[in-house]
């Protein structure tokens, strides 16, 4: 008779602590429900990198559009929320060199603002104007112990699309969890 009580209440305890409220981190949303259109017009680019803000909003466009039943759109009209970015800069950075002390590895970072406007209320749900965002890579050297510079673009180019998905996730986690 205990053995059957004790069951009982470990029964009753796994029931009760299935609807805790735990959920995975990075599903969530604390945006108020009515947001359901979000405009996510062209990030500004205030760097001398032709079309890198391209990059940026693509991404963010992207995985916003991974994270719920948001339907995004390119404008800022017609919209519950609008999330507006400018980049501020791009530094290239020599952190490696080789033995003749030609710069063979770069550091890769960009700064950038960004926020979540709720276009019913007029309030700004969501600023942050100073995210930085880093990354190395490799400058490849041709057969002839030259530069090549076809390498070092695809490398940068390949730079800009992981700093962009990397601001991308930062930047909807961080909007829709308020963080």
């Amino acid at each position: 008779m205990r053995t059957r009580r004790e069951l009982l209440a470990v029964l009753a305890g796994a029931g009760l602590s299935a609807s805790c409220g735990y959920a995975l981190a990075g599903r969530g949303s604390f945006l108020p429900a009515y947001i359901r259109n979000v405009g996510i017009p062209m990030f500004g680019n205030k760097t001398p990198y032709f079309t890198v803000e391209q990059a940026f909003t693509e991404k963010v466009r992207v995985e916003f559009q991974s994270r719920g039943p948001y339907t995004i759109v390119p404008n800022d009209t017609g919209v519950d929320g609008v999330v507006r970015g400018d980049i501020l800069a791009i530094t290239l950075t020599p952190v490696g060199f080789t033995e003749q002390q030609q710069a063979s590895r770069y550091q890769f970072t960009v700064a950038v603002s960004v926020r979540f406007d709720d276009v019913t209320t007029s309030r700004t749900l969501w600023d942050n104007p100073g995210l930085t965002f880093s990354d190395e890579y490799e400058l490849a050297s041709s057969a002839s112990a030259g530069l090549d510079a076809a390498s070092f673009l695809d490398q940068e180019r390949s730079a800009i699309d992981r700093l962009s998905t990397d601001l991308a996730r930062s930047v909807v986690s961080a909007i829709l969890e308020a963080f």
